[in-house]
């Protein structure tokens, strides 16, 4: 009996870019505009309501907008084709999901600042490849 060949596992020299999720934008906007019907009971709660949807739809053009690649040597952020920030792997200095049944935050830190970002792409694959490419510095219990 023969088997076929199994097709190679990715390399962590190669570039990976994450797709986006938009469940926290999403619950975000509903969180906002569940708060509409307390304006009953509490007068701001009008106020409440529009400021957390507004950022629910913050989050999710970030969403539609940012992307986070991992490369050989460093994370990228880019918007759309720009480059914004370069996060080389070796001045981290450890990283962590919140709420790994639920993740909702990345929490990296380098030598230099700490790094605290919304889950606005796929969670399964950015701790994938943050256990490939950095798993001596993971906080997770």
């Amino acid at each position: 009996m023969t088997s076929s060949p199994q097709p190679a596992a990715a390399c962590a020299t190669d570039p990976v870019t994450l797709a986006p999720r938009y469940w926290v934008p999403l619950g975000v906007l509903i969180l906002g505009l569940a708060a509409v019907p307390l304006q009953w009971l509490w007068g701001p709660a009008l106020w409440l309501s529009l400021v957390v949807s507004l950022f629910g739809l913050f989050l999710a053009l970030q969403s539609a907008l940012l992307r986070l690649t991992f490369t050989a040597d460093a994370l990228l952020v880019a918007r759309q084709d720009t480059l914004l920030r370069r996060f080389p792997y070796s001045e981290w200095l450890g990283w962590t999901l919140f709420w790994p049944g639920l993740p909702v935050l990345f929490y990296f830190r380098e030598q230099k600042s700490i790094h605290l970002l919304p889950m606005l792409f796929d969670a399964t694959a950015l701790r994938q490849q943050l256990q490939t490419r950095l798993p001596q510095l993971s906080q997770e219990n």
